[in-house]
């Protein structure tokens, strides 16, 4: 019996020791989970599994000996962890494999809008440069970027980049903010306020749903740019969709929307908003380390457990 239940691993995330010592036992599906022999899933011990498939407490149920869930990447969402905890069964997200990937996003997307690239791109496309120079873009060199989740992994990794752009700090006044080298702002619409350029690294845990609304929009202003390399639920998206007709703020750039996939037509039609499909951390490097450390924790649990 094979100690470790794997759904298919995600393009690019291979691993040979587990595959060596022939451990793992996929199923296409966390439907297709509760349906196998009573005895193979007794003998489950690791679940391996991603951000979109997760792991429910119901499917948990269905593996008697679970002791480790790790997922492939970031996100926990999909994953009943307070019922896994309980049960105490360990839970694992491979999150830092993707700090780096996510922070370039991040600051592409600032350059991107300042700079207007979208656009001069189909300038230069097109043949409207014969006819003229493209209109002068807006330097990031001595802007502010507020960064909500300074202290994580990934708002350091942002603030390492915007620093060595010129840009000056600033996030929320938080203990764990504290000592950073940020300015710090009571609360949102104070840290938007402060902003040239607002970027949100925050998880879309349901106490932060709409955190950016019609005020904190309102306090961006209309040369400040909104940056969500977060989740989707973490802005008002009608709000921010009628900030952007009106001019309320100069632009936003969203790699994760509420809706997503689906694009509500009003935002896809402006031309001051960059939308990328989520790809913050989709790169084959950080499918190549989020593998290796995954395969190490696995190795590692099953050394301390029989199988």
């Amino acid at each position: 019996m094979k100690p470790i239940l794997s759904f298919p691993p995600l393009a690019g995330m291979t691993y040979p020791k587990l595959e060596e010592a022939d451990w793992v036992r996929i199923v296409p599906a966390p439907e297709q989970v509760a349906s196998l022999p009573e005895s193979e899933r007794e003998s489950v011990r690791v679940l391996m599994t991603s951000a979109t498939r997760g792991c429910s407490a119901e499917l948990a149920a269905t593996l008697p000996n679970l002791g480790f869930v790790v997922s492939q990447g970031a996100g926990s969402d999909k994953i009943d962890i307070p019922a896994l905890e309980k049960r105490g069964v360990r839970v694992r997200c491979v999150g830092e494999a993707l700090t780096d990937d996510v922070a370039d996003l991040a600051m592409t997307l600032t350059i991107m809008l300042c700079r207007d690239l979208v656009r001069a791109d189909a300038f230069a496309r097109n043949g409207d440069w014969q006819n003229g120079r493209f209109e002068v873009g807006d330097s990031p060199v001595g802007m502010t970027i507020g960064i909500g989740g300074l202290s994580g992994r990934i708002g350091q990794a942002i603030a390492a980049r915007a620093s060595a752009s010129k840009m000056k700090i600033a996030g929320l006044k938080r203990s764990s903010n504290e000592g950073l080298g940020a300015t710090l702002y009571d609360g949102w619409e104070a840290l938007a306020a402060a902003s040239d350029v607002l970027v949100l690294a925050v998880p879309g845990t349901p106490d932060l749903k709409n955190i950016i609304g019609v005020n904190e929009l309102a306090a961006l202003g209309p040369r400040g740019r909104l940056i969500n390399v977060g989740r989707g639920n973490l802005v008002d998206t009608e709000a921010l969709i009628a900030a952007l007709e009106n001019k309320t703020i100069a632009g936003a750039a969203l790699d994760v929307l509420d809706s997503e996939p689906v694009i509500p037509p009003r935002l896809a039609a402006l031309p001051n908003v960059i939308l990328t499909p989520h790809i913050g951390g989709q790169t084959w490097g950080q499918r190549s380390r989020g593998a290796r450390i995954a395969e190490d924790e696995v190795l590692a649990f099953l050394a301390t457990t029989t199988h």
